[in-house]
């Protein structure tokens, strides 16, 4: 009796699927500077803060199974360059550099974390505050792994409905699914709760602006605290394919808009209730496969206005010899869902292209993640409308997309399919 006991044990712990339980963390690290900082929402000089509304925020979450853990982190600000993540990524310990991915909200009511050079080459962007966040990254990162426990996950995607978001440049031509992943705990006092919810939709939050002098989270803000007061844990937002020009809808009558903190609550909280209704029916996940590679990628800069941005920011980009740039793109599959990310803003064509070509029938789309490169636009579209003329100006160059693209179809070819459920 005792020799099977000790057969079974042994075939209990070298099976993955039971020996290698999937765990989740999370955690959250306020960032509203104080005093208030100028805010940012693009190239130029930033607009003096004299009020915020809502809190920015780091959020993070670890997922772990087996030898692998991945960390997803989103930062309430415009965008935040790798010269800037790298910082973290060398201070967190225990996971891998390569498996640290690190996208942003895309508001347009936080600070500079370019350091936007002018025309003078001055940049007035506040790098003591900017190493306060790199820390606060570090920090919010480290706690979400002690906080590691038994997770299974829901997820699901499916087209957010309301008003939320549309092209500001030809209305219809956005996506309008909304990926959720939901990592519920399984064991302890908190079993059965949310530990994360990470919302995965393409907007670009910009109700209120960069232009009043008014610091905030924008609609993410109100989106992660309506997810976290109706089910718990900690929201996460992902960004997506918002390029060229996806934007939240905030129309009205007369060709009017609402730009107010009231109207980012309306967009955010109706998109939160919409993340809740599309992964509240999703199939339990009980062990979900975690795996995450990497790649290096190369774009040149053929921008004369990139090009100026990096070489005379104060964050020191690093360009290598022939004006080019180097950035990670990953590839994570996560149960049924398989991520890619994008560094930069890619128009909604090119992510409707990608999708279509991942290994899962759950596929996101991590925008503005690892890297923030400007726009990015396929070649046919470059400089081929004067309705595109300033996401054109505002890209590394024709071929950024087109690399893009080839470089991550290779990943999915090279990757294992993501899980598959019912």
């Amino acid at each position: 009796m005792k020799k099977l006991l000790v057969t079974l044990a042994y075939l209990w712990l070298s099976t993955p699927a039971l020996a290698q339980d999937f765990k989740a963390g999370a955690a959250v690290r306020l960032i509203t500077p104080n005093p208030l900082l100028p805010v940012s929402g693009g190239i130029g000089t930033p607009k003096k803060a004299v009020e915020k509304k809502g809190e920015l925020f780091v959020r993070a979450c670890v997922f772990e199974k087996g030898g692998t853990r991945i960390a997803i982190v989103s930062v309430d600000n415009l965008g935040w360059p790798s010269v800037l993540g790298n910082k973290s990524r060398a201070l967190i310990k225990g996971i891998p550099p390569e498996n640290i991915l690190i996208g942003c909200t895309h508001t347009h009511s936080g600070p500079d974390a370019y350091g936007f050079p002018n025309e003078k080459g001055e940049s007035f962007a506040d790098l003591p505050y900017l190493d306060k966040c790199v820390q606060a990254m570090t920090d919010a990162v480290n706690e979400a792994v002690t906080k590691l426990a038994p997770a299974s996950l829901k997820i699901a995607v499916g087209d957010a409905k309301g008003q939320i978001a549309y092209n500001y440049y030809a209305p219809e031509l956005y996506d309008p699914r909304c990926g959720v992943i939901q990592a519920i705990a399984t064991a302890g006092t908190n079993a059965g709760k949310p530990i994360v919810t990470l919302v995965n939709y393409a907007i670009h939050p910009e109700v209120i602006g960069s232009g009043r002098g008014i610091l905030s989270p924008d609609l993410c803000g109100p989106l992660c605290e309506r997810i976290e007061s109706k089910v718990g844990g900690v929201a996460l937002f992902m960004n997506g394919a918002q390029g060229g020009m996806v934007t939240a809808d905030n129309r009205r009558e007369g060709s009017k808009e609402a730009n107010t903190w009231e109207e980012c609550i309306r967009i955010g909280e109706l998109l939160a209730d919409e993340a809740l209704r599309i992964v509240s029916p999703a199939e339990t996940q009980a062990n979900p496969t975690l795996f995450c590679t990497a790649r290096n990628v190369t774009f040149p800069i053929e921008s004369d206005v990139m090009k100026y941005i990096v070489k005379n920011s104060p964050l020191k980009y690093k360009v290598s010899p022939g004006d080019k740039v180097i950035t990670q793109v990953n590839l994570l599959n996560v149960g049924t869902a398989q991520i890619l990310t994008i560094p930069g803003e890619a128009l909604p064509n090119i992510g409707f292209y990608l999708k279509r070509h991942m290994h899962t029938k759950v596929p996101l789309l991590f925008g503005l993640t690892n890297d923030a490169f400007g726009y990015m636009l396929t070649k046919v579209d470059f400089n081929s409308f004067k309705r595109y003329d300033y996401v054109s100006r505002t890209s590394l160059g024709e071929n950024t997309a087109e690399i893009y693209m080839d470089e991550a179809l290779k990943l999915v070819a090279d990757s294992p399919k993501a899980d598959s459920y019912k």
